[in-house]
């Protein structure tokens, strides 16, 4: 697939998009980025819920960019896109002439029609090649991870990105039926890899599995551990950002990082007074971690997982942190 065909098939329903307009109504007027543009929805209704508010989208399938857009031609003053992957997200924004920022979203994971489309190789449940790129360009593939990594590499990928009970039986036999050839065969391996009474509940059997090796092949976790510390660096005072994820991984890199920032990185003691001169950044907006209304879930079950996070940029040198 290429992006002259992609504004026809990229489909994708936003994640919580009320939520996310509320907790950014209020901040100074200025750039949005939105750091996962997907199909464009968070970004539309941003620009139409604020008319002082600009949005910057980048992400890593050029799909995407091209179907948002092409969505958004209406609001072409006021947006503008580029493929790229988190980590390059601070050149982007320079590039661009942006200061601060008045609020950002990192919708994380894999889109719906990156997982609809069978030739993407994200489905376990239509055959197509062991792909998995969100960015075509990139050269590792899940064929490379699948048919080429040790099978003691294998199971530590399962085990720790898609929290499988069965890692290591399923890195076994993907390593003894190499080459494996789509990702029909390679549903059928994990499946035949896990005992017959734990297939019965939990969704599809592979669903982790393929999970975990999406995540390797993207380097998902490690771009967003390096990446959204510098995110909230970027925000303007009394700016927000909204993280939306998807994977336990996901949301404790989230966690602990609004956790840093809140507390400026304070090694000290609990319950003792602040001696190491941290200086705090963000407030966390929610201890407890937002989660769709049902009424979505029902509208979408891809949402169900979602859990929201949101923090706020401190004052220049506040040390306000409650």
């Amino acid at each position: 697939m290429n992006s002259q065909t992609a504004p026809f098939h990229y489909k994708h329903i936003s994640v919580m998009t009320e939520e996310i307009c509320n907790a950014l109504a209020n901040v100074p007027p200025g750039v949005i980025l939105d750091a996962t543009v997907g199909g464009g929805g968070h970004t539309e209704a941003i620009l139409e819920s604020r008319e002082d508010l600009t949005v910057i989208g980048i992400d890593r399938d050029q799909n995407a960019i091209a179907a948002t857009t092409a969505r958004l031609t209406k609001h072409k003053e006021r947006c503008s896109f580029r493929q790229s992957d988190f980590l390059e997200f601070e050149d982007v924004l320079n590039d661009l002439g942006v200061e601060a920022l008045s609020g950002f979203i990192f919708d994380l994971g894999v889109s719906s029609t990156q997982l609809d489309l069978a030739e993407r190789g994200f489905s376990y449940q239509q055959p197509g090649p062991l792909d998995m790129r969100m960015n075509e360009n990139q050269s590792l593939t899940a064929d490379q991870v699948i048919n080429e990594y040790p099978e003691s590499e294998l199971f530590q990928i399962l085990k720790n990105y898609g929290d499988e009970r069965f890692a290591r039986k399923i890195a076994t036999s993907i390593r003894k039926n190499r080459p494996i050839a789509d990702t029909v065969h390679l549903a059928e391996i994990v499946k035949s890899a896990i005992p017959a009474r734990a297939r019965r509940t939990g969704g599809h059997p592979a669903k982790r599995s393929f999970q975990a090796i999406r995540i390797e092949v993207n380097n998902e976790l490690e771009q967003l551990s390096k990446t959204l510390g510098a995110a909230i660096s970027w925000l303007a005072p009394d700016g927000r950002g909204a993280v939306l994820s998807y994977h336990s991984g996901e949301d404790q890199i989230v966690k602990q990082t609004f956790r840093d920032s809140e507390s400026g990185g304070c090694t000290c003691p609990q319950k003792l007074p602040c001696v190491c001169l941290a200086k705090p950044t963000g407030k966390i907006l929610n201890k407890k971690v937002i989660t769709p209304e049902e009424t979505e879930i029902v509208a979408n079950r891809r949402s169900s997982s979602a859990r929201l996070r949101l923090i706020q940029r401190l004052p220049t040198n506040s040390d306000d942190s409650q």
